[in-house]
């Protein structure tokens, strides 16, 4: 049975982001909200969190996991970025887009896309999804919380709760954040290749 925490949308609670992030530690998985819907997120080397994501969602093994980053500092850490491609990413950040770019030696293996070595990241631009990452103290690994054969992600917490009670330890509620998924743009062969539209402005990359 899944924790239900209900945090302020503006404010969130120091003890109860601490507590989710102890449990992501001790090897949870969770539900949380971001600033274009919400997402499953574990910690980077839990090897169980992963299996259960690719499960919930049904994905296979080209399926691009997201680091979601506190800061550029942090992302720089697990990918390369060259000058160009650096300044077109931090225009854009914090927002609703995930970028796809090289991984460093820092990503375990396992997240890795088979063939291109590469591996999504991004800065949300939404309290609760920095105030956990800040004090997890590490990116979290995440996934967007959408079901299989569903066009749409679910926005509530409750029903989050509700449905998924069973294949998740924690659910995040800090109200609605909206349906659409971020936008995600390739970088990984120096252009910008626009892989999905969705809550980030793509005009910039085209």
């Amino acid at each position: 049975m899944a924790k239900y925490f209900d945090v302020h949308p503006d404010n969130p609670q120091r003890r109860t982001i601490s507590t989710v992030a102890e449990s992501l530690r001790s090897g949870a998985l969770v539900a949380y909200p971001t600033d274009s819907c919400y997402a499953l997120g574990c910690q980077l080397g839990n090897r169980d969190g992963i299996s259960r994501i690719r499960s919930i969602r049904n994905l296979d093994d080209r399926h691009h996991f997201t680091l979601v980053c506190q800061d550029f500092a942090q992302l720089g850490q697990f990918v390369h970025i060259d000058n160009d491609v650096f300044r077109a990413i931090k225009a854009a950040t914090p927002g609703s887009y995930t970028f796809i770019l090289p991984a460093t030696k820092e990503v375990p293996r396992q997240l890795l896309h088979p063939k291109k070595k590469t591996v999504g990241v991004r800065i949300p631009d939404h309290v609760v999804a920095q105030a956990l990452v800040t004090e997890l103290g590490e990116p979290l690994l995440s996934s967007t919380l959408l079901l299989p054969d569903e066009d749409e992600p679910m926005t509530q917490g409750w029903e989050i709760k509700e449905r998924l009670d069973h294949v998740l330890d924690a659910v995040v509620d800090s109200g609605d954040c909206g349906t659409a998924p971020t936008t995600v743009i390739d970088f990984s062969g120096g252009e910008p290749e626009i892989v999905r539209r969705g809550a980030g402005d793509t005009s910039r990359f085209e």
